[in-house]
């Protein structure tokens, strides 16, 4: 069995790889850059497969394989987007980012066993985290952006945020109905508001006021960038903050049931 203990040496050459491709984007070597960003991803992907393999389940179960899943995602996304939009600095901020879920999850590991409880052996259960941790990871993306627009004030990354917020908020749809959907098999109902949806729907309803404020309001930029800003603190809320909530005891959404 792939034991999380070897995680920190794929963690490691991740890093490596990732931050070489920072470097190589920032010296305008965008080729290099483009190749070890992509083994980064290459490295953690075998990982997840490694570890995938060994579960014999998908590795989505606790909070540590979602961050290993949003650590991943987060590098594809930094890639993709240096990709399409040529900004040298992502490469650094996506890295950057990638790293600290990668190193909590080196110091705070978890058990992981086959063991799937009841409510997870359900069709949904896959498709509903995977589409969830990238929605998670694009608008993580459109996050730094928004944040380098503020101080920089830089007008071509508004194109870019424009497409991860459109992308993010597509995928977080989709992951808030095929919960629903999950929930009706597992528990007999769409949507009980439970505190994780409440916050899940809190964040959806931030996340569309930015994108009605961006049509309506165009040069608003200022408190669009904002209100990415308190939208992604409502998703670190909605993703993990929910569990340190008094009600997280009797919640559905534990990770380690």
């Amino acid at each position: 069995m792939t034991s999380w203990n070897i995680f920190p040496w794929f963690a490691g050459a991740t890093a490596l790889l990732a931050i070489a491709a920072s470097v190589l984007a920032l010296c305008n070597r965008r080729t290099l850059a483009l190749a070890a960003s992509s083994l980064a991803v290459a490295a953690l992907g075998a990982f997840v497969a490694m570890l995938w393999l060994s579960l014999e389940r998908p590795p989505m179960r606790t909070m540590g394989e979602t961050r290993l899943w949003y650590s991943l995602f987060l590098l594809v996304a930094g890639v993709a987007t240096y990709a399409r939009w040529r900004f040298k600095w992502v490469l650094s901020f996506s890295t950057l980012l990638a790293t600290v879920f990668m190193v909590i999850n080196c110091l705070r590991p978890e058990l992981h066993d086959k063991s799937l409880m009841p409510a997870l052996q359900s069709a949904w259960f896959m498709p509903h985290v995977a589409v969830y941790m990238f929605s998670y990871a694009l608008l993580g993306v459109a996050t730094l952006m928004a944040l380098y627009y503020l101080v920089k004030r830089d007008e071509r990354v508004l194109s870019a945020i424009d497409n991860l917020l459109g992308g993010g908020v597509a995928l977080f749809t989709v992951g808030m109905l095929t919960g629903a959907l999950w929930a009706k098999q597992a528990w007999g109902e769409y949507w009980s508001w439970d505190a994780k949806e409440a916050w899940a729907a809190a964040t959806w309803f931030i996340y569309l006021g930015a994108i009605h404020l961006r049509l309506l309001r165009p040069r608003a930029v200022k408190g669009f960038c904002v209100l990415l800003i308190v939208g992604f603190l409502s998703l670190q809320m909605c993703w993990y903050g929910v569990n340190y909530l008094p009600s997280a005891s009797k919640s559905v959404h534990s990770y380690n049931q």
